[in-house]
Order: C-alpha cells, then sequence, then structure tokens
C-alpha cells in the first residue's frame, strides 16, 4: 500500500468522523468544527468521507455548497490519483 492510499484513507475517515463530531455538537448547541475545515479537508482528499458524512449522519444535507464541494474533491482527488499516483 503507497503514501497516497493510505492518505486517502486517513483523510476520508478524518472527515467522516469530523462530520458526525460536528453533527453531534450541533445537536447539543456546542461549538463547532468552522465549515471552512470541513470544506477543506473535502477538497484535499476527503470528499468521499464528507459524502458518506453527509449521508450517514444527515448533516449539512440543506447546503448544497458541501455537497457540490465534496463531489469536486472526489473528481480531483481520482484525477490526481490517476495521472500522477496521488
Amino acid at each position: 500500500m503507497a503514501i497516497q492510499d493510505i492518505y486517502l484513507i486517513v483523510v476520508n475517515l478524518a472527515l467522516f468522523g469530523m462530520m458526525g463530531i460536528d453533527k453531534e455538537k450541533a445537536k447539543k448547541h456546542a461549538w463547532r468544527i468552522p465549515e471552512k475545515n470541513l470544506l477543506l479537508l473535502g477538497l484535499l482528499g476527503g470528499g468521499l468521507g464528507g459524502l458518506l458524512g453527509m449521508r450517514f449522519f444527515r448533516h449539512k444535507t440543506k447546503h448544497t455548497y458541501f455537497a457540490v464541494t465534496y463531489f469536486a474533491g472526489v473528481i480531483l482527488s481520482g484525477i490526481a490519483y490517476y495521472y500522477y499516483g496521488f
């Protein structure tokens, strides 16, 4: 398993977990994870984890820009992985 494979697994698991944590914090009206962090991680390879987190936790589903950003992250990381081995 190459380093880029490990990176993609870790970043997707991290974003998936962050979506769950943010959902729980939202329910409790507690401090939240900044949206810019969630979106940036989605663009940096965690798009699939973000999309799965949206569906699994039913979180940020009314914000279209999250779905679009995460989908773009999936496409960008797929292109980078295919062409550059990342």
